[in-house]
């Protein structure tokens, strides 16, 4: 059984740092790309960063560049997402999702889906 399990969200001051982290059972990690998105009350979801496992390859939205950075530990099949310099704006619930293949962009389609985390910036 496929299982993403996203945690590491929680209510944080502007400025501040959080790190979530998704892991990941029940596929061959090595096989698949792993994503990063949110989505806050009202709007629609946006895809944030994605990691190839394979190969390290990343991709960042560009309302996260410089502030966010993705990672993945192969041996614990666990992706993390270090979030910096929060704004408020960044208030969301952030899920993570894998996709079979390497370098799989945030615009397409993700195979599995974990549940989310809640992440809350506060002015």
């Amino acid at each position: 059984e496929v299982q993403l399990q996203a945690s590491g969200g929680g209510l944080v001051q502007a400025g501040g740092s959080l790190r979530l982290s998704c892991a990941a059972s029940g596929f061959t990690f090595d096989d698949y790309s792993i994503g990063w998105f949110r989505q806050a009350q009202g709007k629609e979801r946006e895809g944030v960063s994605c990691i190839s496992s394979s190969d390290g390859s990343t991709e960042y939205a560009d309302s996260v560049k410089g502030r966010f950075t993705i990672s993945s530990d192969n041996a614990k099949n666990t992706v993390y997402l270090q979030m910096n310099s929060l704004k408020p704006e960044d208030t969301a619930v952030y899920y993570c999702a894998a996709a079979y293949g390497i370098d799989v962009p945030l615009d397409f389609e993700y195979d599995y889906w974990g549940q989310g985390t809640l992440v809350t910036v506060s002015s």
